[in-house]
This record gives C-alpha cells, structure tokens and sequence, in this order.
C-alpha cells in the first residue's frame, strides 16, 4: 500500500510537457528524488513544500509508465486530484496516464 501512495505522489506533480525526450537515467533520477523527498506523504502525513515542489516538477513520461491496470484499480481517483491541488497542479479533463483515467 505504501508503494501505491508514493507512487500517486509522484505522479501528481506529472508536469504536463510532451516530446521532451528524456533519457532514462534522468527519469530514473525524477522518481528517486520524488520517493525520498515525498516519504512521509506515504505514511499519512501532509506533503511538504519541498514534496509539492518536486511534484510540480516532475514529468508524465518518467512517471506514467508506473500506472498499470493492476495499480490503477488500487488507486482513488478523487484522493489524487485532492493531492494534486493541495500541490498546486490541475489535471486536465480526461487526463489518461497509463492506465489511470481522470474525469
């Protein structure tokens, strides 16, 4: 459960940037920074400036991969939207990020 939780947090700050082309390792380098810097959201605890910050700036195509059907079905869509706007990110109607679909 604590995976599904970090895994939202990272996705939330998913900045919406198309064609950015980023190389592996830098995508790599996104979640790393976001799971270390957004933990405690994992244990109930509100995000923190410095999680919302790496939330904002976060890109989709590092973190969209992460949502499979399997950890979609786990998710809540409303409780991520929440997050999101508490971090100061809107989602864009029917935003689909892997197999996550937001209204």
């Amino acid at each position: 459960m604590a995976f599904l939780v970090l895994a939202l947090v990272v996705f939330h700050g998913a900045k919406m940037v198309h064609g950015q082309g980023l190389r592996p390792s830098q995508c790599k380098e996104e979640r790393r920074l976001a799971t270390n810097t957004c933990r405690p959201v994992v244990f109930g605890q509100p995000a923190s400036p410095e999680c919302c910050q790496r939330v904002r700036v976060s890109h989709f195509e590092c973190v969209c991969p992460m949502f499979t059907p399997k950890l979609a079905s786990l998710l809540n869509v409303d409780q991520v939207i929440n997050l999101l706007k508490r971090c100061g990110r809107r989602v864009p109607r029917r935003f689909k990020c892997g197999s996550l679909n937001f209204p």
